[in-house]
């Protein structure tokens, strides 16, 4: 089988976790009561957890090869001011499709990586495959519920949104494997970026919306939501 289809299916296959924490906000949205409220910050705490296994065991180690010093700094820096510049714009504009556009702005540059890494290391793609399923469901989850609270717009053309953004996946996996496999400054530099964007994203939003009074659940996902993380990644050493 031709490698280019083998990232087109692993890719999409992460993607496809979007679909699914969609539906989990459907089913939310039409029986609100099925969904334990702890529970529900548990799933944001997991995602939150894989989020930060993600970038301390995948992209940080992967970024920091082939850059010096100085490229890594700059690179970590912008990531951050961009996310947090998307981040006010939106809040300016009334946010209601902040957590779908934080939800993308981590899993292009994240896809990108994977396409531009499976050549050289087809284990680490599939970790960071499974590490971008498993956060997508949690922030796909409250991005369906944000839209659909503060837009007209009817949920079955959310869902059929929803859906055509786990394509965006294979596209960015596919634009990464072309053309920047044989570029490893671009994709190291991509990588820094994307960490340091979602390094803010944990803190912005992930942690603050988890959190849940006179309840530890939501603490213990973050720490499994790393543990998934940790063992994915010292079986694919």
């Amino acid at each position: 089988m031709p490698e280019w289809i083998n990232i087109f299916l692993l890719s999409l296959a992460a993607g496809a976790s979007i679909p699914l924490g969609t539906a989990l906000g459907f089913i939310n949205k039409i029986q609100p009561q099925w969904l334990k409220e702890e529970l529900r910050h548990f799933i944001l705490s997991f995602g939150g957890g894989a989020l930060l296994a993600a970038v301390s065991l995948v992209l940080i180690p992967e970024g920091l090869e082939n850059l010096s010093l100085s490229l890594a700094v700059i690179s970590f820096l912008t990531g951050g001011v961009f996310f947090m510049l998307i981040d006010r714009s939106i809040e300016k504009r009334g946010g209601s499709v902040a957590n779908m556009i934080a939800m993308m702005t981590d899993f292009i540059p994240e896809a990108l990586a994977l396409g531009a890494s499976f050549a050289h290391n087809k284990a680490t793609a599939i970790l960071m495959a499974v590490l971008i399923a498993i956060q997508n469901i949690p922030e796909s989850f409250n991005a369906y519920r944000e839209v659909t609270e503060h837009n007209d717009v009817s949920k079955s053309k959310w869902i059929i949104l929803f859906c055509l953004l786990a394509l965006v996946g294979p596209i960015a996996a596919l634009s990464g494997h072309f053309f920047l496999q044989t570029e490893p400054l671009i994709k190291s530099t991509i990588m820094m970026f994307s960490a340091s964007g979602i390094l803010y994203l944990i803190f912005q939003d992930v942690a603050p919306q988890s959190k849940l009074e006179k309840s530890w659940a939501p603490s213990l996902g973050a720490v499994l939501g790393f543990l998934v993380g940790l063992i994915g990644h010292m079986l694919t050493q």
